[in-house]
C-alpha cells in the first residue's frame, strides 16, 4: 500500500509505482534474490539450448560444462552489479535511468527495452502454451489444433497478468515455492538420465572449436542479459546498507543452480535425440524422452516456472510503460504487454516454422538492445552512489535531471553509438551486421559484449552534466551506508 508505513510489504497488491520505496518499507533480505533468479530460469528452453551446444556447436560434454558455468557467472554477475542501483535508489531500473539519460533522453532506451520485452514475453508465453498442449497429448491423446493453441495461449497470458499485476510480494512468494518444486523434480529427471543414458556415447563426443565454446556461452548468457535492466526492480525493497557482495552472489547462485543442470541435461539428451535442437516446438520432445510419470509433473512445474518468468518480465514492463508516459497504475500498465504477447504469441505458434531458429535469432538481437543501456547505466554507477527521489519523479524542466532540453548528451550519444556499433558486429538468421564476418567478435557471437564496451567507454570519455546531490530525507541513512 502506498502509505509510507511498514504495513505495505504484507499487502497482496503492490500499489507502489515509480516512486522510490521509503526506508521504513525496505525490509527485504538479499537472500530473497536467490529464489527470484532461480525462478527467472525455470524454462525448458535451457534444455533446447543445451542440445544446441552439442548438435549445432559440436561441443562435447566437458565443453558444455564450461559453457554452462561461464554463462550465468557473466550474465547474472552483471544482473547483480546493476541490482546494486536498486538498493541505492529504491526505485525501478528504468526510473533510475532518468538520472542518467535525462527525463526525455530516457524515453529512447526505455522505448526500445519495452518493445524488446514484447518479444521475450511472447517467447515464454508460447513455450508455456506448448507445455500445456504436450501434457494434453500425453495424458489424453488430444492433438494440437488452432482452437487449442489460442485457448492455451490465452489462459497462460491471463494467469501471467494476474500474478504480475499483484506485484513483487506475490511474485516472490510464488518464486519461493516454485524453487523447491522445480529443484526436487529436476533431481528426479537427473537420476533418470543418469540411469538410462548411454554414457559412452556422451563421453565419446569429440571436442569442438574453442571459438564455438565462446559463441555458446554468449548464446546462453544472452538470456540473462535481458534481465539486467530489471535487476533494480527486484532489489528496490532492500535496505540501503544491504551487502553488495550478497546481491551479486545471490544473483549468480540463483541462476547458476538452474542453468548448469538444465543445459547439461539438454546436452545429454541431444546425444540420443539430436533432433531436439531443431524441434518444431521446444517442449514436446520431453514426452518422447521421459516416461509419463516424470514428463507430466515436470512439464507442469516447468509451466509454473514459465508463468513466473513472464510475470517477472511483465512486472518490470509495467514500470517501463510508466516511465514512457502511460498515466495508469503499474498493475494496469502490465495489461498492455499482456495483450501484445497474446497477439504475437498466436502469430508465432500458428505461422512460424522453426521455433528454435527464431528464438536464437531473437536472443542475439535482444541482447544487443539491452546491452546499450547496460553499458551507459553501469558506467554511470561508477560515479553516482545516490539518486534524487524528487528529481526522478519530476518530469518537467524543474527536475535536476532535465539537463539540456531533457537530455543528457553524453548518455544518449554513447547509447546510440554503442547500439549501432553492437549491431554491426552481430549476426543472426534475421540480421547480419556489415562487420560481423572475419573478426573474433562476429565469429564468437559477442555483439552484445561489444555493445556494452563501446557504450560504457564512450560514456566515460564524454563530458557529462554534474551529478546533483540527492536531497536529504528524514529516513535516509548516513552517507557511509550508501557506498557499495
Amino acid at each position: 500500500m502506498n502509505t509510507g508505513t511498514t504495513d505495505e510489504p504484507q499487502s497482496a497488491l503492490e500499489t507502489r509505482g515509480l516512486e522510490p520505496v521509503p526506508d521504513a518499507e525496505r525490509t527485504a533480505r538479499t537472500r530473497e534474490l536467490f529464489p527470484t533468479w532461480v525462478a527467472a530460469n525455470i524454462s525448458v528452453l535451457l534444455l533446447t539450448m543445451g542440445a544446441s551446444l552439442v548438435v549445432a556447436y559440436k561441443l562435447n560434454f566437458w565443453q558444455a560444462i564450461v559453457v554452462a558455468v561461464a554463462a550465468p557467472v557473466v550474465s547474472y554477475g552483471l544482473v547483480g552489479l546493476i541490482g546494486i542501483a536498486g538498493k541505492r535508489g529504491g526505485a525501478p531500473g528504468m526510473a533510475l535511468s532518468r538520472a542518467v539519460f535525462g527525463q526525455r533522453g530516457n524515453l529512447l532506451p526505455g522505448s526500445l527495452i519495452w518493445v524488446a520485452r514484447w518479444g521475450w514475453e511472447t517467447i515464454n508465453a508460447v513455450t508455456g502454451a506448448y507445455a500445456v498442449l504436450t501434457v494434453l497429448d500425453i495424458l489424453f491423446g488430444i492433438k494440437s489444433n488452432t482452437f487449442l493453441i489460442i485457448v492455451t495461449l490465452a489462459v497462460f497470458v491471463v494467469i501471467t497478468f494476474a500474478i504480475s499485476g499483484l506485484g513483487i510480494h506475490v511474485v516472490q512468494k510464488c518464486n519461493k515455492y516454485a524453487t523447491f518444486l522445480f529443484g526436487g523434480f529436476s533431481v528426479l529427471v537427473l537420476v533418470y538420465l543418469v540411469m538410462n543414458t548411454h554414457w559412452s556415447a556422451v563421453f565419446d563426443q569429440p571436442a569442438g572449436k574453442t571459438s564455438l565454446m565462446v559463441a555458446g556461452t554468449g548464446m546462453i548468457a544472452a538470456g540473462g542479459v535481458s534481465w539486467i535492466p530489471s535487476a533494480p526492480d527486484f532489489a528496490r525493497y532492500l535496505p540501503r546498507d544491504a551487502s553488495a557482495k550478497a546481491i551479486v552472489g545471490n544473483s549468480i547462485g540463483g541462476a547458476g543452480i538452474v542453468v548448469l543442470p538444465m543445459v547439461l541435461m539438454g546436452a545429454v539428451m541431444a546425444v540420443s535425440t539430436p533432433d531436439l535442437a531443431s524441434a518444431a516446438d521446444p517442449v514436446s520432445f520431453l514426452g518422447e524422452i521421459l516416461p509419463m510419470w516424470i514428463a507430466v509433473p515436470y512439464l507442469l512445474i516447468a509451466l509454473v516456472g514459465m508463468l513466473l518468468i513472464n510475470s517477472m518480465s511483465m512486472y518490470s514492463a509495467g514500470f517501463t510503460a510508466q516511465t514512457l508516459g502511460f498515466k495508469i497504475p503499474r498493475h494496469w500498465a502490465v495489461s498492455v504487454n499482456a495483450v501484445i504477447s497474446l497477439v504475437f504469441g498466436g502469430i508465432l505458434m500458428l505461422v512460424a516454422t522453426s521455433f528454435m531458429g527464431s528464438f536464437i535469432a531473437f536472443l542475439s538481437l535482444l541482447a544487443v538492445a539491452f546491452s546499450a543501456w547496460v553499458g551507459v547505466f553501469g558506467a554511470d554507477m561508477l560515479r553516482r552512489t545516490e539518486y534524487d527521489a524528487k528529481a526522478l519523479l519530476d518530469t518537467g524542466r524543474t527536475s535536476a535531471y532535465w539537463y539540456k532540453g531533457g537530455f543528457s548528451p553524453a548518455a544518449v550519444i554513447a547509447w546510440a553509438v554503442g547500439l549501432v556499433g553492437g549491431l554491426m558486429f552481430t549476426t543472426s538468421d534475421w540480421f547480419t551486421g556489415p562487420l560481423s564476418a572475419n573478426n573474433p567478435i562476429g565469429e564468437y557471437g559477442l555483439g552484445w559484449v561489444a555493445t556494452i564496451v563501446i557504450s560504457g567507454l564512450l560514456y566515460l570519455a564524454l563530458p557529462k552534466p554534474a551529478v546533483v546531490p540527492a536531497e536529504p530525507s528524514e529516513e535516509a541513512n548516513s552517507p557511509e551506508t550508501l557506498a557499495v
